[in-house]
Order: C-alpha cells, then structure tokens, then sequence
C-alpha cells in the first residue's frame, strides 16, 4: 500500500465511522454487560444502553465524522437507532436460539450493526451528502 493510499484510508469518513464507533461501541457494550451481569433482561438491558449510546454517539459521530452540528438531526438520528434497536433484539434471538450466549450473540453482532448504522446514518441522517 502506497503512502497515499494510506492516508485516504485513515482520512475517509468511513474509516473515522468505525474508530468513533469503537468508541461509542465500547460505551454502549459495557452498559450492556453490566446490566447483563446485575440480570437484567438482555432486552431491557440492551434498550438501556443503546439509549445511553444513542445519546454518547449522536454529538461524537455529528462532530467528528459527519462534521455538522445541527442537533436538529437528533430526531432522525434517534429513528435511525430505533431500527437498529429493533433488529439487533430479533438477531439476538434468533443467534441465541442455536444456543449461543447472549454476550456471545451480542458481540458477533457489533460489525453487522456498526455497517448498518453507517449506511442508515448516512443515507437517512445526513442526507447521503458525506463520503
């Protein structure tokens, strides 16, 4: 890889997504297995922490990848989260039915959500306009 290449990598939007995602996935995870670990139910305990990480990531992802402050997009936002809310429960059960722990499940389903977080957050929050 040449030197170039390198920096558009580091530099693209997709690229800064994922490390601000990290973070923000870190936060919202270790609600998460806190909760699951005081035995809350994983669907409540997952509710929990993506309204807490909701929240955390809307001004880091808005700021620092997306380079706009118009909380205005928090409600979009905020829907864009409701649908990944909803279909990481149903991958959950349905991870969890071939008896895979639901910590497990959980974790195999940070990348998938992550991409599809990007995507939604993209084309429904910014309006497309971002590379």
């Amino acid at each position: 890889m040449n030197k170039s290449m390198i920096l558009k990598v580091k530099n693209s939007r997709f690229t800064k997504f994922l490390l601000v995602g990290l973070i923000n996935t870190l936060f919202g995870y270790s609600i998460f297995f806190i909760l699951i670990n005081i035995k809350m139910d994983y669907s409540i305990a997952l509710f929990v922490s993506t309204i807490c990480g909701v929240i955390f990531n809307f001004k880091t992802a808005s700021t620092l990848v997306f380079k706009t402050k118009n909380n205005g997009l928090i409600f979009r936002f905020v829907g864009v989260y409701c649908v990944i809310y909803i279909l990481n429960v149903e991958f959950i059960k349905i991870i969890n039915s071939f008896g895979i722990n639901i910590l497990m499940s959980q974790a195999m389903l940070l990348l998938p959500m992550a991409i599809t977080s990007y995507l939604f957050n993209k084309k429904f929050v910014f309006n497309g306009k971002f590379k």
